[in-house]
């Protein structure tokens, strides 16, 4: 199958992940487990040549994918690019807020309640949670999801533009974001899942489309 193949890295976990706060455009630093996240990656990934290597340009993410490039032993960038298209969604002012507590706040806007956010999207699909999120904050800063997938779509777009068929390219990025995508190209199973911290989903991406060769792997060494 003629594409490009992307290799699509979830940061490492940080300190927002620890105390599970929601954190999307909002940053904070890895802990020493997401360092480890990122040289695990990378080390599943050091045998690939990457013709290209970005980053969203959250910091998370781009110390992630130093990591992950630093483990690299075919010749890849030592740098990522970064693309600000693929940062993670926005949650506007619900970011930094203990994950609980801003569900409880959701739920009462809501026919049914929900303890997790994967339990959300798996009920509800990722469109209609971003939205709900959109809907719901009062500082009218957060995401609609037609927002996210422009951005998204721009991105990928972008890559279409740096690179051709046959290249390899790693990409680091963020759990919503990940999830969001396999939603999109019609994978809401995928998309009902926690991304793991350092998990890659390989994509295949061409002209007019792409195709999920792998999603949320943690134990693959691929070449």
């Amino acid at each position: 199958m003629s594409g490009i193949d992307i290799y699509m890295v979830r940061h490492g976990q940080t300190y927002f992940n620890l105390l599970r706060r929601f954190q999307g455009f909002s940053d904070a630093p890895l802990t020493e487990s997401g360092i480890q996240d990122g040289h695990k990656a990378g080390q599943r990934l050091a045998k690939i040549h990457f013709d290209g290597a970005y980053s969203s340009d959250l910091t998370r993410a781009i110390h992630t994918a130093r990591y992950a490039l630093s483990e690299n032993q075919a010749g890849s960038p030592v740098e990522p690019t970064t693309l600000p298209n693929f940062r993670e969604e926005n949650f506007g002012s619900f970011e930094g807020r203990d994950s609980q507590v801003t569900l409880t706040d959701l739920n009462a806007s809501l026919p049914a309640t929900y303890s997790t956010y994967a339990d959300m999207v798996k009920d509800l699909g990722m469109p209609a949670v971003m939205d709900h999120f959109a809907a719901h904050d009062p500082y009218h800063l957060a995401e609609s999801y037609q927002d996210f997938l422009t951005r998204v779509q721009n991105g990928f777009n972008q890559l279409r533009d740096l690179h051709q068929d046959g290249d390899k390219v790693l990409l680091v990025s963020h759990g919503t974001t990940i999830r969001a995508i396999a939603d999109y190209l019609g994978h809401p199973e995928m998309a009902a899942q926690p991304v793991h911290n350092g998990g890659i989903m390989h994509l295949k991406l061409t002209a007019d489309g792409a195709d999920i060769l792998a999603f949320n792997d943690i134990t693959t060494n691929f070449e």
